[in-house]
């Protein structure tokens, strides 16, 4: 399991391994640790890394991802921003509103099916590229009624955020 976490103005991606009773394993930005992390009482942790001791307590923010975390010296902002989350914004965000006649992918997937061919009449609506990103897969439709006019990606392509995939005119 992978998730972002932003603290204060900085955001690390971390990265589940491994989670046996409280030996918790983790990847931060590529970098392994190996901790054992215990519950001391509601909201209050302690962390052993490196024969090191670390007290921290995780107060709930306004809404279920969001804490207040106390450390011994410091006090930070957190935010858990899940791979869904983080889709549904780039989704509900849109690459390029505007263009009514192309479908650009939100973030970087992959290209599962496209139902169309260059010079199809298309309905507003009809499916034009099946697109796969973190697990799910999404339909891009047509904007509006039109002609395929160019295709810019193949089935099984990988692609970046905002590549225009398929233009409609």
């Amino acid at each position: 399991m992978s998730f972002e976490v932003k603290i204060n103005n900085r955001t690390a991606h971390v990265e589940l391994l491994q989670w046996e009773g409280s030996f918790v394993n983790i990847k931060v930005d590529g970098k392994e640790y190996k901790l054992d992390f215990e519950k001391v009482n509601q909201g209050i942790f302690s962390i052993l890394h490196d024969n090191n001791s670390y007290n921290i307590e995780l107060i709930p923010g306004d809404n279920v991802k969001k804490y207040t975390v106390n450390t011994y010296k410091n006090t930070y902002e957190a935010e858990i921003i899940d791979a869904e989350a983080k889709y549904r914004a780039a989704r509900l965000k849109g690459v390029d509103e505007d263009a009514e006649n192309t479908v650009v992918a939100p973030i970087p997937g992959k290209v599962v099916k496209i139902p169309v061919s260059i010079g199809d009449s298309v309905e507003a609506g009809q499916t034009l590229v099946i697109f796969s990103a973190m697990k799910m897969e999404s339909e891009f439709k047509a904007k509006k009624d039109g002609v395929v006019k160019e295709i810019r990606v193949n089935e099984g392509d990988t692609v970046e955020a905002k590549k225009v995939m398929v233009v409609v005119e």
